[in-house]
């Protein structure tokens, strides 16, 4: 049973924008820390940016003033927007669910590649 759907990934040229989406089920959006990751090639998967049910953010260092994280309660969505894109910004990113005690969920990834 899926329960995270990512969409919204590309090609960007450097300095643009994406915005990615992610479609979760209505109880891991009651209950749940929602983040993004990402994974560049040949690296660790890493934490871009999260925010808990009440609305508390907190960024990676290399994404801070350019990326945004929301969510939409009533459509179950997570965003997240990304502006001045770099070159290495370039990642598999992931959509997230964790909750203390509970089990962690993962999307399937969307690729975003910037580059001119």
């Amino acid at each position: 049973q899926v329960q995270l759907v990512e969409s919204g990934g590309g090609l960007v040229q450097p300095g643009g924008s994406l915005r990615l989406s992610c479609a979760a089920s209505e109880w891991i959006f009651r209950f749940y820390t929602m983040g993004w990751y990402r994974q560049p090639p040949g690296k660790q998967r890493e934490l871009v940016a999260r925010m808990t049910r009440a609305g508390h953010t907190n960024y990676a260092d290399s994404v801070k003033g350019r990326f945004t994280i929301s969510r939409d309660n009533a459509k179950t969505m997570v965003y997240l927007q990304m502006n001045s894109l770099k070159p290495e910004d370039t990642a598999v990113y992931y959509c997230n669910a964790a909750a203390t005690g509970l089990s962690e969920y993962w999307g399937q990834g969307t690729q975003v590649t910037v580059s001119s």
